[in-house]
């Protein structure tokens, strides 16, 4: 079971976090912005994290015999989601420290632009500039920067750990035991 974890939890984090450095840098030359390279974002952990669907039918056929329960599933899901999640965490703050350390500065601008532009007072934009900068402070502290990376890619990895132990543990779906 670890080496169905490791393998599939590593490659899952390669997949997201080989993304992600990618279309940083689509942000930074202005192809892509803060709201379309979220959606770029969350769309390669949902790719990423397809390797979880990969890893439960794998333990399931070749370690189990073709038959999982839905709480062994979602454990070897869980599992490999951590493994991914933390490899994009360390990539994360890999990059933020090495090339990205504005990122905060950068994209509270472009939030309080998009309010400014879609016609939000001048009460309501310092208020959240406030606590964007106050939230920036925060994000300085690498241990607390860490664990809001973890809280940004992990729920993305319950979800799909869920619907994968659901589906895979019907022995029937995908068998590749007779």
């Amino acid at each position: 079971m670890k080496k169905i974890i490791l393998i599939n939890g590593v490659i899952a984090g390669l997949i997201i976090s080989g993304i992600m450095l990618i279309s940083v840098g689509f942000i930074d030359n202005g192809t892509l912005n803060f709201d379309n390279g979220m959606l770029v974002g969350y769309a390669s952990m949902v790719l990423g994290f397809s390797m979880i669907f990969v890893g439960i039918k794998t333990y399931r056929d070749q370690v189990l015999k073709g038959v999982i329960t839905f709480g062994q599933a979602c454990k070897a899901g869980l599992l490999i989601a951590l493994v991914a999640s933390v490899l994009y965490a360390i990539s994360w703050e890999i990059y933020y420290n090495v090339a990205a350390q504005d990122f905060t500065q950068k994209y509270t601008e472009h939030y309080l632009q998009k309010m400014k532009s879609g016609g939000a007072s001048e009460e309501e934009i310092s208020s959240k500039r406030t606590e964007m900068e106050s939230f920036n402070q925060l994000y300085e502290n690498p241990f607390i920067r860490f664990g809001v990376t973890l809280l940004e890619i992990l729920p993305v990895g319950v979800i799909v750990t869920v619907l994968s132990a659901a589906i895979l543990r019907k022995r029937e779906v995908f068998s590749a035991v007779p």
